[in-house]
């Protein structure tokens, strides 16, 4: 028998499928069990409730045990993804039981301490918004955030600390920077990186949440000193905090070229299916196993790519004729299945779009958002 892949993230499709695109067998453990992350895996199994948007810590830890006794060379190791980023302990007690391919876990709980983070940027002159750790006085243009979580979702105006809100040591307070938010997707070996491509990520606001992660478009161009800038910060975040793997630097692009770091993610991003093609896990095993890294052209793709998140607006139950409709459109992915129940702000799948500029892959994604959502509507 083939030996397997284990790969768990809050969704897990996309790196299921990568695995496949490289010839492994997979194990799949998530939070939805959508269509497309079924087929792609020998098995799936949930590793939280949909609707919580949270990880559950035993089921992770149940699921690997299991694979552990399988013994043998049989289970590579596992890959952790998004949703991870904000439990080192969890990384830590997983890599007891399987090999973790992916940046250790005290690299994680290092790079993810936002004093020790934001420390070693001011140390090594690194641009970045204003941070605090506690409220500031006037909190007009001030947000809260949490080291420990993603997608967004987390992200307040900083004046809700005063209405209540739990500020802990993971939390912190950061000046809101004008700009385009972007990324830099990269692959680390724990003391290099190569950087993949530069991209602009789509964040709007819901509700009482200003910045939520919506998707990513790129790679994009920019002029080479600031590809090269960005390029200096990647290697010396690497270096300084042990990445390896595939991870993400999100920083803001000012007007004037200047850059505003902002965290970085040490997971496979969602950004990596902008560059979906063979070789991507298989880049990942070697850059975490024998420290190898691929050229930085490697997986250069010949168009511009773009992947959004379709959010439910209201709530929504997904019946058979949607699930038939999302299922035979080409662009749709994390299919859910029929009878799936969606709360305003639950993601219900995603998009992905392709085309020759930026502006044109984010026309297609709008349009296709548009259509997505009022048919789902119009049948729920």
């Amino acid at each position: 028998m083939a030996a397997l892949l284990a790969v768990a993230a809050l969704s897990a499709r996309m790196l299921a499928e990568a695995a496949v695109l490289d010839g492994h067998q997979v194990i799949a453990l998530d939070l939805f069990g959508d269509a497309d992350t079924r087929r792609a895996s020998q098995r799936w199994q949930p590793i939280g409730a949909a609707g919580s948007l949270q990880i559950d810590a035993t089921r992770v830890l149940d699921a690997l045990q299991a694979l552990a006794r399988k013994g043998g060379d049989e289970v590579i190791g596992w890959v952790p993804g998004s949703g991870f980023e904000g439990q080192p302990e969890l990384l830590d007690a997983g890599a007891q039981l399987l090999p973790l391919i992916g940046t250790p876990a005290e690299a994680v709980r290092r790079v993810r301490d936002p004093a020790l983070f934001f420390d070693v940027l001011e140390a090594h002159g690194i641009a970045h918004p204003p941070v605090r750790a506690d409220a500031p006085a006037d909190a007009d243009g001030w947000l809260l955030k949490d080291a420990r979580a993603c997608g967004g979702w987390h992200i307040r105006h900083a004046h809700t600390a005063r209405d209540g809100a739990s500020v802990s040591a993971w939390h912190y307070f950061q000046r809101a920077m004008p700009g385009v938010p972007m990324s830099a997707t990269f692959i680390a070996n724990g003391d290099r990186a190569s950087l993949l491509g530069l991209n602009e990520l789509i964040v709007r606001p819901f509700g009482a949440h200003p910045h939520v992660y919506c998707g990513c478009v790129g790679p994009v161009a920019v002029p080479a000193g600031l590809a090269q800038r960005i390029d200096e910060v990647v290697q010396l975040l690497t270096a300084a905090f042990g990445l390896r793997g595939w991870c993400s630097l999100d920083f803001i692009r000012g007007g004037d070229d200047s850059i505003g770091v902002l965290e970085v993610n040490p997971r496979p991003p969602a950004s990596l299916s902008l560059y979906a093609q063979p070789g991507l896990i298989d880049a990942q095993l070697r850059a975490c196993l024998q420290a190898e890294l691929p050229p930085p052209a490697a997986f250069a793709p010949r168009h511009i790519g773009g992947s959004e998140i379709v959010y439910a607006r209201h709530p929504l139950t997904i019946d058979e004729p949607g699930a038939q409709y999302l299922a035979g459109r080409p662009d749709v992915h994390d299919l859910p299945l029929a009878g799936a129940c969606f709360d305003a702000g639950d993601p219900i799948c995603s998009l992905s779009a392709a085309g020759d500029t930026a502006e044109h892959v984010r026309a297609l994604l709008f349009a296709a958002r548009d259509a997505v959502m009022h048919t789902l509507e119009k049948s729920s």
